[in-house]
């Protein structure tokens, strides 16, 4: 693998990468606060608030990495038509990402907030419904997704995180319709029915999400990964694996053989939003013609960044470009 070549390709060539992001739009907040005392009115502590903040969620969290790392990024999925939905739009609009794909709903945004008392989650709010979305809102979803292809597209990224959109019906609709225009699409899976991916180009599961799909689970070592990723591609007809498997790094399982790819040692401080990282980096090397090795190798470095991170965190082309310049033993700016 030659390294000059990933290093020249995230500081110059990412901003010619055209990659589409389909799937379980979200906002999270987080409302920090501190404890002092329980509340007379009930046995719980009172939370006062010191200051709050919003990021991007689940598939706006995989467009929101790929907008920081350069990419030309669109957006597709579900919203409702309430004030969570305006925050995301606005996210969207100051990042430069495309949102004509966002389709209204009855249903509402889907927004995760979370009440962190002297750094520690004491409380979590969740508004949505997670009921499968079908039908005309589906309908308009897949011809956005057909009309974006048809405009040239370089990647397809699939965001399943459970909250309705990735039905199978839709999943296999854009999966076929990527493939008639020759389009790569990876997934980030969730849940067990993993036939709604059939047919994939790449999936992206963690050790946990490859143990649900399998009869026995599987111990976290190489030869048992690999074992375990090639029954699964036979089962459900899938073309590559990438497992991320926390600590031990990730492991790209292709027809022809098996890669394992370890991380560095260091700190894990919060896992959430790695797995978009993943699949985001990873998406951007397939857009950009890397080799999908070398595409998992820089989703490795930048899963490092932002696992010695709190909350939800995206990735900036700066910071994947300081953890390959350390990889390599030199300085960014060479």
């Amino acid at each position: 693998m030659e390294k000059q070549v990933l290093f020249d390709f995230i500081a110059e060539k990412t901003n010619k990468c055209k990659i589409l992001v389909v799937g379980d739009v979200m906002l999270d907040k987080y409302y920090y606060s501190e404890v002092r005392r329980i509340s007379p009115e009930a046995p719980v502590p009172i939370a006062h608030v010191t200051r709050e903040k919003e990021t991007l969620g689940g598939a706006a969290n995989v467009a929101h990495n790929l907008a920081l790392l350069g990419a030309d990024v669109s957006i597709a999925g579900f919203v409702g038509s309430d004030y969570h939905c305006q925050s995301l739009m606005d996210k969207f609009l100051s990042r430069g990402i495309d949102l004509r794909g966002l389709v209204a709903t009855q249903d509402p945004t889907t927004t995760k907030i979370r009440i962190i008392g002297e750094h520690q989650q004491m409380l979590r709010l969740d508004f949505e419904d997670s009921r499968p979305v079908e039908g005309e809102y589906a309908d308009k979803l897949c011809r956005y997704v057909s009309q974006k292809l048809s405009e040239s597209l370089d990647c397809v990224i699939i965001s399943d995180y459970g909250k309705g959109a990735c039905t199978e019906a839709t999943c296999q609709r854009i999966i076929n319709d990527c493939h008639a225009h020759g389009v790569p699409v990876v997934v980030d899976p969730k849940g067990p029915l993993w036939s709604k991916y059939s047919t994939a180009d790449y999936i992206t599961p963690n050790i946990n999400e490859i143990n649900e799909v399998l009869l026995e689970p599987i111990r976290n070592k190489d030869d048992s990964v690999e074992r375990a990723a090639r029954q699964v591609m036979r089962k459900f007809n899938l073309k590559n694996i990438i497992v991320t498997r926390s600590a031990k790094g990730m492991t790209l399982v292709q027809k022809e053989k098996a890669t394992h790819i370890p991380t560095k040692a260091q700190e894990v401080y919060d896992v959430s939003g790695a797995g978009d990282t993943v699949i985001a980096v990873f998406g951007l090397a397939l857009a950009g013609g890397l080799k999908p090795v070398s595409g998992a190798y820089l989703a490795n470095l930048a899963a490092g960044v932002v696992v010695g991170k709190l909350g939800t965190y995206a990735v900036s082309r700066e910071e994947l470009l300081d953890a390959l310049g350390q990889e390599t033993g030199r300085s960014r700016n060479l």
